[in-house]
């Protein structure tokens, strides 16, 4: 039928990346399992989400009543910039050494990660999350939350959670 015009499925996966090897892990696993298997008919486009912590309330006194200076504060405020451009390269990196074609996008939020994570899925209407596991064990679990446990639980589309393999 000449003149039909075939109709691609948009698809968006966001992957929530951090400093840590799961969260690369979990990135390369999506790209050789989700986009590899891609076929011509959808066009996808990934979503690499880094949070960073929220920033702190400064007081110009410490704990101790000290004066914290203007270059004290810059110099946390610089780091914290360090840190997204240099999670976004890793996962670049990560990105270049696969053998897929498809779009990126990078995002980068503020606050608690969880609900942030939460909040970009539903805003973006992605059609899956990936994330990284950490691993942690009950207690640890219970004391320090599980981000994507929560992610899990609160966003509406499918999550998959991907674990890192167990170096001996």
């Amino acid at each position: 039928m000449e003149g039909e015009k075939t109709m691609r499925k948009e698809s968006r996966i966001v992957v929530a990346v951090d400093e840590s090897e799961e969260s690369m892990h979990a990135l390369s696993w999506c790209l050789s399992n989700f986009t590899a298997k891609n076929d011509n008919s959808t066009n996808t486009t990934l979503v690499l989400l880094y949070v960073k912590p929220p920033p702190p309330v400064y007081s110009s006194f410490d704990a101790a009543g000290y004066l914290f200076s203007t270059d004290v504060i810059g110099a946390m405020e610089e780091y914290g910039k360090e840190l997204v451009h240099s999670v976004m390269e890793r996962a670049e990196a990560v990105y270049r050494n696969s053998v897929t074609d498809v779009n990126i996008e990078k995002k980068v939020g503020s606050g608690d990660a969880k609900d942030v994570i939460c909040h970009t899925v539903e805003k973006l209407g992605a059609d899956t999350l990936v994330m990284g596991s950490h691993g942690y064990g009950f207690f640890k679990r219970t004391l320090l939350g599980s981000v994507s446990d929560y992610c899990a639980k609160n966003v509406k589309c499918p999550v998959v959670i991907v674990k890192h393999p167990k170096q001996n």
